[in-house]
């Protein structure tokens, strides 16, 4: 009984000293998707990027560098700066404008042909700045760079005309 006692004062001790460090912050990767996107007069496409923060601490995001690929289609550049502070395990959003090439913009007219049953396949991809939120982690100063890769398709949007969720 003497050696139990023994043996869970230290642990209690060992968790006790553990305790005393600081508190870590882990940093994970965004993920950033097409939330609506919104063909507007003069043919570029509006999109709106969801920024989720997957992190246990606020990032404050500063730029994005990839591109927007439709369709097995040529690429186009997907590029913006902005400043964002994110809380961890939330999301934001951003206006970026692209203009598509002509294969991206005749794929998006057919899915527009189809209503809502049509979909177009689209692939984001790059490189998100950022660094951790200072205020939530005053010592990491050391910005990040994020890769990031997403896949999904885009759909009409019932009753608002040219606009793809």
């Amino acid at each position: 009984m003497k050696r139990l006692l023994h043996g869970l004062a230290l642990v209690l001790l060992i968790g006790g000293l553990a305790a005393c460090g600081p508190q870590r912050q882990s940093v994970f990767p965004p993920t950033i998707t097409i939330q609506q996107m919104h063909v507007m007069p003069d043919g570029t496409w509006e999109l709106t990027l969801r920024l989720q923060n997957n992190s246990y601490t606020g990032m404050q995001y500063q730029s994005i560098e990839g591109d927007l690929q439709v369709a097995q289609g040529i690429p186009v550049r997907l590029h913006d700066k902005f400043e964002l502070d994110v809380p961890s395990f939330a999301g934001d959003v951003l206006q970026v404008t692209v203009l598509p090439t002509a294969p991206m913009s005749q794929a998006l007219q057919a899915v527009a042909a189809k209503g809502s049953a049509g979909s177009l396949a689209y692939t984001v991809r790059g490189i998100v700045h950022c660094q951790p939120n200072l205020d939530d982690h005053p010592d990491n100063k050391n910005p990040r760079d994020f890769p990031f890769k997403h896949d999904d398709f885009l759909s009409p949007v019932p009753g608002i005309a040219n606009t793809y969720r």
